[in-house]
């Protein structure tokens, strides 16, 4: 038969090699892929190295780190560096290679090093940044003009969140007593799930876009270290390309993350937020009511310069007419002596005239006639101005200017015709 070791044996010899070749911790670079809590205290561990270019998988262990070492490193890298461990988390972790005959391949973490972290969080934050100034979307929700009147306001936020709470309360209760229209849009802050979560009532937003003037995305009173979901590219673009003014309010004094870089107006904490959009509707307010001062004192300028206007123009009015009046009274006067001149004028010519017919008519008087010496003649009622008239025997009667006498035709004796 062919020597063999038992399964044991073999586990035994790797165990032994595995002891002999790492004696020390080690220093490695890897991904949190898993990471569990158990009620005892002890962390479970689940490590990648993927490759940069395709983010295939290249290497997975199981790493353990127990509950005494545990309750130290957690506290000391939050504070460190501002976040937790969670999946997705680049690490530089101190490790014991360990094998066991019954559990196989293991590392027992014993250190971290919360600098290498901070580094390339700082290092994928910028590449993140990088990307989205180089695909033009960086600065597009920040080019929105900011809404005069920002008074229909959609949220963000986690229901239940201290954060949401203050936000409406600062808002609702602001000195000036502006009316503010909200409408929350429910969304987890935290967490793996946060991201999709934001994402998703984004959307609802987007779809009602059209009863809003600005989207408010707030969170508070949660941990700095709840703070990762923010720095992902996915939710920097959607709100980078978000079609209202996004303010944010999701930090503390001294984190910004990259929704912070892209948002139209982002603040430190929700009160913030909420004061932000009160001191803007008190400016327009004071525009307004400048705007309306303004027009007011130009209207009183106007109003008194037209009334200067018209007391100038009724001055010269009136002395225009009265200068007016007393020409045309003088005007009248001459006219009036002009004709009384021409009436009598006429008058006495007209008495002239006259005078010259009642002459020339008693000249032409029958009366006066017969006082020279003539006289009329009738027959029959009819003046008599020709013998034909006339036969023998007739009986004719002649007018004189003492009286008439009659007479009888005898003979009629014809004018002789001259050659």
């Amino acid at each position: 038969m062919p020597q063999y070791l038992s399964l044991s044996e073999l586990h035994a010899d790797i165990r032994q090699a595995m002891a002999e070749r790492f004696d020390a911790p080690l220093w490695i670079r890897a991904e949190i892929s898993e990471l569990k809590e158990n009620r005892s205290g002890h962390c479970y561990w689940e490590l990648v190295e993927k490759d940069p270019q395709s983010d295939n998988l290249l290497a997975k262990a199981r790493a353990n780190c127990w509950a005494s070492t545990y309750r130290m490193l957690k506290p000391y890298f939050e504070q460190e560096t501002g976040e937790s461990l969670r999946p997705g988390l680049l690490v530089l972790i101190a490790v014991n290679v360990e094998f066991h005959e019954l559990y196989g391949f293991s590392l027992s973490i014993c250190d971290i090093d919360p600098v290498f972290t901070v580094g390339e969080l700082a290092a994928r934050r910028a590449q993140i940044i990088q990307r989205l100034e180089e695909e033009g979307v960086a600065q597009m929700n920040r080019q929105l003009p900011f809404p005069e009147f920002p008074q229909r306001v959609a949220i963000i936020s986690s229901e239940t969140a201290a954060g949401y709470g203050d936000f409406c309360n600062q808002l609702h209760n602001n000195r000036s007593g502006h009316v503010f229209y909200t409408k929350l849009f429910p969304a987890l802050m935290q967490g793996e799930q946060a991201e999709t979560s934001i994402i998703e009532a984004l959307d609802k937003v987007y779809s009602h876009m059209e009863c809003f003037d600005l989207l408010v995305i707030i969170r508070g009173g949660g941990a700095v270290t709840d703070l990762a979901c923010f720095d992902s590219y996915n939710l920097a673009l959607n709100c980078a390309q978000f079609p209202l003014p996004i303010v944010s309010g999701i930090g503390h004094q001294r984190d910004v993350s990259i929704l912070d870089r892209v948002a139209h107006s982002p603040v430190k904490t929700p009160t913030a937020a909420a004061e932000l959009l009160i001191q803007s509707l008190e400016r327009a307010e004071e525009h307004i009511l400048g705007s309306f001062k303004a027009i007011c004192r130009h209207v009183s300028n106007c109003l008194s310069e037209e009334r200067n206007s018209l007391l100038d123009l009724k001055m010269r009015f009136h002395m225009h007419f009265t200068s007016s009046v007393s020409l045309q009274k003088q005007s009248l006067e001459h006219r009036k002596m002009r004709l009384v001149v021409a009436a009598r004028q006429c008058l006495l010519t007209e008495k002239n005239r006259i005078d010259r017919m009642e002459k020339e008519i008693e000249l032409l008087s029958p009366f006066k006639l017969f006082e020279r010496g003539y006289s009329r003649t009738f027959i029959n009622g009819e003046v008599l101005c020709s013998l034909k008239q006339l036969h023998p025997g007739d009986r004719i009667t002649t007018c004189v200017s003492d009286g008439s006498f009659e007479s009888r035709i005898t003979n009629l004796s014809p004018q002789q015709e001259k050659e």
